[in-house]
């Protein structure tokens, strides 16, 4: 793994750094760490990436070492991500290029969660109430949906 980190685009920069809780911020998350993973999934979940092209955040925040991100448990999840975006398990490999793909491909969804969050979050004075019902209502969408799939008529 080496010294991999984590990078941001430095235009989401201070997106990121108003969803961390902090007495300015109505931010709902308690660290760099936790934001990016939820971007990933956002990302992941609606199905958009974006390279980072462009600057890389330096500092506030700075890329996030790998190492801290395992540590706070989401290492399974890029490892989730990378499987299913690519179909290929041998992307779990420990050799150097898988390892530079999938952190690539994690990014990429990073920043494409993180502007969707951009976007939702667009004139929200309480950030951590607007993504608690955003979910909630992805929620009950999802429920609706299986609901709707079930299909009764082959019973009759």
């Amino acid at each position: 793994m080496g010294d991999a980190r984590i990078k941001i685009a430095r235009d989401k920069a201070e997106l990121v750094q108003s969803l961390l809780a902090s007495e300015d911020t109505t931010g709902p998350f308690q660290t760099y760490a936790d934001i990016i993973a939820f971007a990933a999934v956002v990302g992941f979940q609606q199905q958009h990436k974006l390279p980072l092209s462009g600057e890389i955040s330096k500092r506030d925040p700075a890329p996030i070492h790998r190492e801290t991100f395992a540590s706070k448990g989401y290492e399974m999840l890029l490892n989730l991500i990378a499987v299913a975006a690519t179909n290929e398990t041998n992307i779990l490999s420990s050799d150097e290029d898988s390892s530079a793909r999938k952190l690539r491909i994690f990014e990429e969804y990073i920043n494409g969660g993180l502007e969707i969050l951009k976007n939702r979050l667009l004139g929200s004075v309480d950030y951590a109430e607007k993504i608690l019902l955003e979910i909630s209502q992805a929620n009950n969408t999802s429920k609706e949906s299986e609901l709707n799939e079930f299909d009764l008529s082959s019973f009759i």
